[in-house]
């Protein structure tokens, strides 16, 4: 009686974890999303007032390592689909559900007075903040326009270059007067309190910004996550992220 006892009590209690498992979503999100994210889980959370949402919010690379040492995570979305594209070589996003849903422009922000600048002017600089393109996808973009702009060598060897961890340090560099100024995206520097932005980085210079979200493997057994994917590339959440400065990827 007792061992039977004990097992409903098992099995109560499994599938009250289960079933609380099944309603909470692990959301992993490039920092640059941070704000217009959060108002997207607010959105999809008055249509599943039941769903618990769990964000984590850092740089792309590391949250795609995170996610493939089996950090929870039921949906992936990055600044660079080359990081998407890891995990899904990995096969640790679930075929059929990953798409590009936005984009954005990279720009460089200065609390100086420097207007109508360009890439050269840069040279005269004594400290530059970029997210480190090892793991962060806005600083990669800018190591790659710095390099098509050939200063990038320059800059590095004179060690003018701050290394941040994501793209919103880098922001708060520049926006506390702790560098001449850093490499940020455009809906990022709608933020800034202090610093301005001093110029748009040339298109041809870096690769287009392109935001992918995809389901990952742990995912996609979850309904509430196949959802949440249909709903941020869905109107209502493209009417959002134009609202944060991204452009509708669709």
């Amino acid at each position: 009686m007792k061992k039977k006892i004990s097992l409903l009590i098992f099995l109560a209690v499994f599938l009250s974890f289960t079933t609380c498992q099944a309603k909470t979503l692990y959301l992993s999100v490039a920092a640059s999303m941070t704000d217009a994210i959060k108002e997207v889980m607010t959105a999809f959370s008055e249509i599943h007032p039941e769903v618990e949402m769990m964000p984590n919010f850092a740089s792309s690379g590391s949250l795609a390592k995170q996610i493939s040492q089996g950090a929870p995570a039921d949906i992936y979305i990055s600044a660079n689909p080359k990081w998407m594209d890891y995990l899904v070589e990995n096969q640790l996003i679930a075929p059929g559900f990953d798409k590009i849903f936005a984009y954005n422009k990279l720009v460089f922000i200065s609390g100086t007075k420097l207007q109508n600048g360009s890439m050269e002017d840069l040279l005269s600089m004594e400290r530059i903040a970029i997210g480190d393109p090892k793991s962060v996808p806005a600083g990669r973009y800018a190591e790659e326009a710095m390099q098509s702009a050939g200063i990038y060598n320059q800059l590095r060897d004179d060690r003018k270059l701050i290394l941040a961890k994501d793209v919103r340090q880098a922001l708060l560099y520049a926006d506390r007067g702790e560098v001449d100024g850093a490499f940020v995206y455009k809906t990022d520097a709608l933020l800034t309190r202090n610093a301005k932005i001093a110029f748009h980085v040339p298109d041809d210079l870096y690769s287009r910004v392109a935001y992918p979200v995809g389901v990952t493997v742990a995912g996609e057994g979850k309904e509430l996550a196949k959802e949440f994917y249909k709903f941020i590339i869905g109107d209502d959440a493209v009417a959002i992220l134009t609202k944060y400065g991204f452009e509708s990827g669709r």
